[in-house]
């Protein structure tokens, strides 16, 4: 309940302020499936990420955001591109990377109710549309450009 009143704080930010964020994704694949992670405060399943810290480098950010989301320690990891969206009065540009390297060393943290893997060819309904649009397109091999909008 406590994420879920933020995060109404947050929208209601973005709607006066319109700011402008980066942020990481980070698509995880083992064995032709792909790990998402559903929050305590957003119905569907996203790819896990989130927003950089002050001094933090793109790809500490994707590392950190997994662990956290996830459990996972990554391996190499390799950006797949940098993609804008211009949803819910505000700004957000957002590095995407690729993991094929990593293994499970903990929990995730309190801000997510489940993960669990996904054939990439059977992603959930419920699913962030632009997040389910790019592994859709991942998925075959229809990535054309590593940048844009999402």
């Amino acid at each position: 309940m406590f994420y879920r009143f933020l995060y109404l704080g947050f929208k209601i930010y973005c709607f006066l302020f319109r700011p402008i964020r980066m942020g990481v994704r980070v698509v995880m694949i083992e064995d032709d499936k792909a790990w998402l992670v559903r929050h305590t405060y957003l119905s569907g399943w996203y790819l896990p990420g989130g927003g950089l810290k002050k001094w933090e480098a793109l790809d500490q950010a994707a590392k950190r955001e997994a662990r956290e989301e996830t459990g996972a320690e990554l391996g190499k990891i390799s950006l797949l591109g940098v993609f804008t969206s211009y949803a819910q009065w505000k700004t957000d540009h957002t590095s995407v990377f690729l993991c094929k390297d990593f293994k499970f060393v903990g929990g995730s943290d309190a801000e997510i109710a489940e993960m669990r893997a996904f054939p990439i060819h059977e992603l959930p309904e419920d699913m962030y549309y632009l997040h389910r649009n790019f592994l859709t397109k991942y998925g075959e091999g229809k990535i054309k450009s590593n940048f844009g909008e999402w």
